[in-house]
């Protein structure tokens, strides 16, 4: 592993649709230029809760949910992304919990960054509960960005 103010290394950063995720992705990516580091981009889904059988509606198409899911993620990257990144850009696409997905894709990393609050919760905490539980279980510097 690189150390922080050595080239290389990799920097681990959690998006969703938010404005402070976008721009702790503009962050990340200013910083592994800097390093000269690679970026791994995670984004966590899940399904939309739509009750149990036989109460609730079936048949949803979970497939089509994860492209969907899939083509915004990309999207939002595209646009920060550019030709410019010394290393490699890694998509990493997560169904299940965002906490889970950060921690397991921080394993070896040089650096987590995170935006300070995401789409859940509620307004006025400073961090978001996937930002406060990686302050607290990240095995490597953590920046978060408002």
């Amino acid at each position: 592993d690189a150390q922080l103010g050595v080239p290389g290394g990799r920097i681990v950063e959690g998006i969703d649709v938010s404005g402070a995720a976008k721009r702790a992705l503009r962050w990340a990516l200013d910083e592994a230029r800097r390093r000269k580091a690679s970026v791994d981009v995670v984004h966590a889904w899940r399904p939309p809760y739509l009750g149990a059988r036989p109460f609730g509606p079936s048949g949803m198409d979970v497939d089509a949910i994860e492209a969907r899911t899939r083509a915004e993620f990309d999207r939002i990257v595209d646009r920060e992304v550019t030709g410019q990144q010394p290393g490699p850009v890694e998509r990493i696409v997560v169904r299940g919990g965002a906490a889970r997905a950060i921690l397991d894709a921080s394993a070896g990393a040089d650096l987590v960054v995170l935006g300070s609050r995401g789409l859940g919760g509620f307004e006025g905490l400073l961090l978001g509960s996937v930002s406060h539980h990686a302050a607290h279980h990240v095995r490597c510097p953590l920046v978060v960005v408002r």
